[in-house]
């Protein structure tokens, strides 16, 4: 069954030439990746930042361009992601380095793991399952999250694996990070 990935409204705050508060933005974020190489998955993007403390009164859009894996050095990225349900015969036959390397992160899938999409990022990541379930795969464990359950990733090797009936929505804050 096809799912259709979520669209969602992004409100975007700052002040005019006076001082004043007001919405800048008020559109459907557009930053979305979709790919064939990992089917079932759509990764939205709402804003991001490349330094930290991070910089107030952007009025430009700081999502626009390709969407990639990583938070930017020194910075990070505000996301969510929608994961449908996974076809175990379609899964087995995955190349996930390929998948990745659409998000430019190649490299950081994790070489005969035990799931097509166990990676590992630099970065610390909070996150929160706003919808349905998902098995997160560590390296030899595997955790049901439910809607409201909160993670808190620090740099270790993971994949998502959606075994359920219904899309899982899970909202991502990637901060760059240093080991």
């Amino acid at each position: 069954m096809a799912y259709e990935a979520r669209k969602f409204r992004r409100v975007v705050t700052g002040h005019d030439a006076n001082g004043v508060a007001k919405v800048i933005r008020d559109d459907t974020a557009s930053c979305i990746l979709q790919r064939p190489t990992r089917p079932g998955v759509t990764l939205t993007n709402f804003w991001q930042h490349s330094q930290s403390p991070a910089p107030m009164e952007s009025h430009d859009d700081p999502v626009e361009g390709p969407l990639v894996l990583h938070p930017p050095k020194n910075g990070a990225v505000f996301r969510v992601v929608q994961f449908d349900p996974e076809d175990p015969d379609v899964i087995a036959n995955i190349d996930g380095k390929k998948a990745f390397a659409a998000m430019g992160a190649g490299a950081n899938v994790v070489e005969n793991a035990r799931h097509p999409y166990m990676h590992r990022t630099d970065s610390l990541d909070y996150s929160i399952v706003l919808q349905g379930e998902v098995w997160m795969l560590m390296d030899e464990e595997d955790v049901l999250l439910k809607q409201g359950d909160v993670i808190v990733q620090q740099g270790t090797n993971h994949a998502w694996a959606n075994r359920g009936t219904e899309p899982c929505i899970i909202m991502f804050v990637l901060n760059d990070a240093v080991k």
